[in-house]
């Protein structure tokens, strides 16, 4: 009997049919024209740069060549008549081609960017100098009580609520338009911590009825006086992230610049209080798709939609004719940038394995303003150890220069449970605190707020988180008083500050504080929540000025007929708040 032969080499195999529609060239051409239909609508809503640098442009590609192969099918009718699938097959070669072309370009890209393989490139994205804590070119050095006019009081969300109150005291904007949050910005408006907080349409149908005269208005919060404005633009704004079809900002940016990459834009305002959109022209700059950084700017008109472009040399010099822009580098891209720098300085295996040196960011950021320019601050804590912090960062982020300052003490997150801690009772939550330099005290100071109020300011050492001290009088936020508690207790623990109380904290066109001299005439006390507080009235004066005692020691020796000086709150009331009384 002879053997059994079977052919393995596949020669013999049936051949798959290969039988195409009825009018294959019409289906064809029909398909090619549909997805090209396809990529105007997908480009028109996606907005993909057209750039290899961007993962938005493969996911594109991706779309189209995948809709030529779906309409291929259904026109074919392929899902009722299975032999037509060889023609649909056949017709798949060459999108199929093209998407593996690009993904071979993104797989290489994707390797030559790794972070595994390019570890030490990474942490040269930003150049960090390092100082001493407490030098005179420090930021946020603190000697008296007029230095805080350019630290914000408050933080964003406090500052939105502001916003929020004002605009719902304009009858005219009410229902109609909300505040923007995710694209406002805190800017050194004039020498003052400043938050602008663009507006944009409630809805769609509130778009529709309000759209020919656009966005009435933006609104700037003085971060310092807490104080909000309702800026009023001729002609309104037209051109915003919240605008429909050609006017959304997004669209006026990619139908400009198909191929550019854009961060996240961010409003802000020249000197002259107009409105542009300033938008981060970034690119990866570490093999295909990674390293990202900012190269340029892209400003927008928020009136006439027009633009102008900057190189980043043009954006960070000295002498640029936009050196009013204040964010040329988002927090978050910096924050990234120094992580990059603190864990893989000395290698990617050293970041995991023996972590020697390896350091990154807090958890969360907040600002401070220096020579016209807002610096990004967040504390740097070990890798090992969440607990405490090293040192912090300050980031400039107009030119990006870093700047680390060594100290050891708690985190910012220690420190908002140290104040709160102190309001326990009340529930009071701190905002993210910044690190002064109050008269060589390293402190963390931090507002205390219920429900985006603000009911108290509170200071604690970094060094010792258990000296936390907060301003006594529930009614109103009081500075003087918080920094006078703050030095009696940290003076318990060894450290005299010499704190200047001399001059006001003020707003140029509306004081907060101001000064009276005269003759004490009635002198009356009371204890309140284990305070004692004394009532002094002067002279040719129907108003009581009251302070706790532990905030003045010359109030507990007065007499009447002593002549005082009294620092106090401005107001119209009967009964004042002092923030300091001295004997004359």
């Amino acid at each position: 009997m002879d053997p059994i032969k079977v052919d393995f080499s596949g020669k013999g195999r049936a051949k798959e049919l290969y039988i195409p529609p009825e009018k294959a060239w019409l289906k064809t051409a029909i398909s090619a024209i549909l997805s090209v239909v396809v990529a105007v609508v997908a480009f028109y809503i996606m907005l993909p740069p057209i750039n290899f640098k961007a993962f938005e442009f493969y996911y594109y590609v991706a779309i189209i060549l995948l809709s030529y192969i779906v309409f291929t099918f259904i026109l074919s009718k392929a899902f009722a008549r299975p032999e037509y699938i060889p023609y649909v097959k056949r017709r798949s070669i060459v999108p199929i081609a093209i998407g593996l072309i690009f993904a071979l370009i993104f797989g290489v890209g994707y390797l030559t960017s790794a972070l595994v393989f390019r570890a030490k490139t990474y942490s040269k994205i930003i150049e960090v100098t390092e100082s001493k804590f407490g030098d005179e070119s420090s930021i946020a050095n603190i000697k008296g009580v007029s230095d805080f006019e350019k630290i914000p009081m408050i933080d964003s969300d406090v500052a939105t609520n502001l916003g929020n109150k004002k605009l719902g005291d304009l009858a005219e904007y009410v229902s109609q338009f909300v505040i923007d949050h995710p694209y406002s910005t805190q800017i050194n408006y004039r020498g003052t911590p400043t938050r602008i907080l663009p507006l944009k349409y409630g809805d769609f149908f509130k778009w529709f009825n309000n759209r020919a005269d656009g966005i009435p208005a933006y609104i700037t919060v003085n971060m310092y006086t807490q104080k909000a404005n309702a800026v009023e633009i001729p002609g309104g704004i037209k051109y915003s992230a919240s605008e429909f079809f050609g006017r959304k900002l997004d669209r006026v940016l990619r139908f400009s610049y198909p191929t550019y990459m854009f961060g996240m834009p961010s409003l802000e305002i020249d000197e002259d209080g107009n409105p542009w959109w300033v938008c981060e022209r970034v690119s990866k700059t570490i093999g295909l798709l990674g390293g990202e950084d900012v190269i340029g700017l892209v400003l927008v008109d928020a009136r006439t939609g027009e633009t102008e472009e900057y190189t980043i040399e043009e954006a960070r010099a000295e002498n640029s004719k936009i050196k009013w822009v204040d964010q040329v580098y988002s927090a978050d891209l910096l924050t990234r940038q120094y992580n990059y720098y603190g864990k893989f300085g000395n290698g990617f295996i050293n970041s995991y394995i023996g972590q020697t040196g390896v350091r990154i960011t807090t958890q969360g950021f907040s600002y401070l303003t220096n020579n016209d320019d807002v610096w990004m601050y967040t504390g740097v804590t070990s890798i090992t150890d969440d607990d405490s912090i090293i040192g912090f960062v300050l980031i400039n982020q107009r030119t990006k220069e870093a700047v680390f300052q060594k100290i050891s003490g708690s985190t910012e997150l220690g420190a908002q449970f140290s104040a709160e801690g102190i309001v326990r009772d009340k529930a009071w939550k701190a905002t993210f605190p910044l690190l002064l330099n109050i008269n060589g005290e390293a402190t963390y100071f931090m507002a205390l707020k219920d429900n985006d109020v603000v009911k108290s300011y509170a200071m604690v050492s970094v060094e010792r988180v258990q000296d936390a001290a907060r301003s006594p009088n529930d009614d109103y936020p009081d500075l003087v008083s918080c920094l006078k508690s703050y030095e009696g207790l940290v003076k318990a623990s060894g450290v005299n500050l010499k704190f200047n109380y001399e001059g006001k904290i003020s707003d140029t066109d509306d004081p907060l504080y101001d000064t009276i001299t005269g003759v004490v005439e009635d002198i009356r006390t009371a204890v309140i929540g284990g305070n004692s507080m004394y009532y002094i009235k002067l002279k040719d004066s129907n108003s009581y000025y009251f302070i706790p005692a532990s905030q003045s020691d010359d109030v507990i020796i007065l007499n009447k007929g002593d002549k005082v000086s009294v620092v106090f709150t401005k107001t119209e009331d009967r009964i004042i708040a002092a923030q300091d009384i001295t004997l004359k």
